[in-house]
Protein backbone atom coordinates (compact mmCIF):
# COMPACT_ATOMS: atom_id res chain seq x y z
CA UNK A 1 0.00 0.00 0.00
CA UNK A 2 1.31 3.40 -1.01
CA UNK A 3 1.50 6.03 1.76
CA UNK A 4 -0.65 8.38 -0.30
CA UNK A 5 -3.40 5.71 -0.22
CA UNK A 6 -3.62 5.80 3.57
CA UNK A 7 -6.64 7.83 4.65
CA UNK A 8 -7.52 8.30 8.30
CA UNK A 9 -10.06 10.50 10.01
CA UNK A 10 -9.72 11.23 13.71
CA UNK A 11 -12.98 11.71 15.60
CA UNK A 12 -11.92 13.53 18.77
CA UNK A 13 -14.51 13.31 21.56
CA UNK A 14 -12.57 13.94 24.77
CA UNK A 15 -12.31 17.48 26.05
CA UNK A 16 -8.84 16.84 27.44
CA UNK A 17 -6.12 19.00 25.87
CA UNK A 18 -3.45 16.43 26.73
CA UNK A 19 -5.39 13.86 24.68
CA UNK A 20 -6.19 16.27 21.84
CA UNK A 21 -2.50 17.14 21.38
CA UNK A 22 -2.06 13.61 19.99
CA UNK A 23 -4.84 14.16 17.45
CA UNK A 24 -3.12 17.32 16.22
CA UNK A 25 0.38 15.81 16.22
CA UNK A 26 -0.70 12.67 14.37
CA UNK A 27 -2.78 14.57 11.83
CA UNK A 28 0.16 16.87 11.06
CA UNK A 29 2.63 13.98 10.97
CA UNK A 30 0.47 12.05 8.53
CA UNK A 31 0.27 15.10 6.26
CA UNK A 32 4.06 15.45 6.37
CA UNK A 33 4.41 11.74 5.48
CA UNK A 34 2.13 12.14 2.46
CA UNK A 35 -0.83 10.44 4.09
CA UNK A 36 -4.27 11.93 4.52
CA UNK A 37 -5.29 12.58 8.10
CA UNK A 38 -8.45 14.60 8.78
CA UNK A 39 -9.87 15.75 12.11
CA UNK A 40 -13.52 15.91 13.20
CA UNK A 41 -14.11 17.49 16.61
CA UNK A 42 -17.02 15.93 18.49
CA UNK A 43 -18.47 15.64 21.99
CA UNK A 44 -16.87 17.60 24.79
CA UNK A 45 -13.79 18.22 22.63
CA UNK A 46 -15.69 21.07 20.94
CA UNK A 47 -15.05 23.12 24.11
CA UNK A 48 -11.32 22.98 23.31
CA UNK A 49 -11.73 24.89 20.03
CA UNK A 50 -12.17 28.39 21.51
CA UNK A 51 -9.45 27.62 24.06
CA UNK A 52 -6.96 26.55 21.37
CA UNK A 53 -7.87 29.57 19.26
CA UNK A 54 -6.49 31.82 22.02
CA UNK A 55 -2.90 32.82 21.27
CA UNK A 56 -1.74 32.02 24.81
CA UNK A 57 -3.02 28.41 24.78
CA UNK A 58 -0.26 25.80 24.64
CA UNK A 59 -1.95 24.08 21.66
CA UNK A 60 -2.53 27.28 19.66
CA UNK A 61 0.39 26.80 17.26
CA UNK A 62 -0.46 23.14 16.53
CA UNK A 63 -4.15 24.01 16.15
CA UNK A 64 -3.33 26.83 13.74
CA UNK A 65 -1.00 24.58 11.71
CA UNK A 66 -3.73 21.94 11.48
CA UNK A 67 -6.22 24.59 10.32
CA UNK A 68 -3.76 26.06 7.81
CA UNK A 69 -3.15 22.57 6.38
CA UNK A 70 -6.87 21.92 5.99
CA UNK A 71 -6.83 19.00 8.41
CA UNK A 72 -9.75 20.14 10.57
CA UNK A 73 -12.98 19.23 8.82
CA UNK A 74 -15.22 20.80 11.44
CA UNK A 75 -16.80 20.59 14.87
CA UNK A 76 -20.09 19.00 15.84
CA UNK A 77 -22.94 21.48 15.48
CA UNK A 78 -25.16 19.72 18.05
CA UNK A 79 -22.48 19.38 20.72
CA UNK A 80 -21.20 22.93 20.17
CA UNK A 81 -24.72 24.26 20.58
CA UNK A 82 -25.50 22.11 23.64
CA UNK A 83 -22.21 23.06 25.32
CA UNK A 84 -22.63 26.78 24.54
CA UNK A 85 -19.59 27.22 22.29
CA UNK A 86 -21.14 27.25 18.79
CA UNK A 87 -20.52 30.97 18.26
CA UNK A 88 -16.94 30.76 19.56
CA UNK A 89 -16.22 27.69 17.42
CA UNK A 90 -17.45 29.48 14.30
CA UNK A 91 -15.45 32.60 15.23
CA UNK A 92 -12.31 30.45 15.42
CA UNK A 93 -12.71 29.50 11.76
CA UNK A 94 -13.83 25.93 12.43
CA UNK A 95 -16.97 25.01 10.52
CA UNK A 96 -19.96 23.64 12.43
CA UNK A 97 -20.93 20.34 10.80
CA UNK A 98 -23.49 17.64 11.45
CA UNK A 99 -25.46 15.78 8.83
CA UNK A 100 -26.72 13.13 11.28
CA UNK A 101 -29.23 14.80 13.60
CA UNK A 102 -26.73 17.63 14.10
CA UNK A 103 -23.75 15.33 14.62
CA UNK A 104 -21.04 14.41 12.06
CA UNK A 105 -21.70 10.95 10.64
CA UNK A 106 -18.97 8.33 10.30
CA UNK A 107 -20.56 6.32 7.48
CA UNK A 108 -19.56 8.73 4.67
CA UNK A 109 -15.93 8.51 5.78
CA UNK A 110 -16.04 4.71 5.67
CA UNK A 111 -17.67 4.83 2.24
CA UNK A 112 -14.73 6.96 1.03
CA UNK A 113 -12.19 4.41 2.30
CA UNK A 114 -11.09 6.20 5.48
CA UNK A 115 -10.05 4.46 8.66
CA UNK A 116 -11.73 6.00 11.69
CA UNK A 117 -9.78 6.49 14.89
CA UNK A 118 -11.52 7.85 17.97
CA UNK A 119 -9.88 9.78 20.75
Amino acid sequence: MNQSDVKTVFFAFRGDAMCFIHVLLNGLDMAEQGMEGRIVIEGEAVKLVPEMAARDHFLHQLFTRAQDNGLIVGACRACSTKLGVAEAVSASGVELIGDMSGHPAMAPWLEQGYRILTF
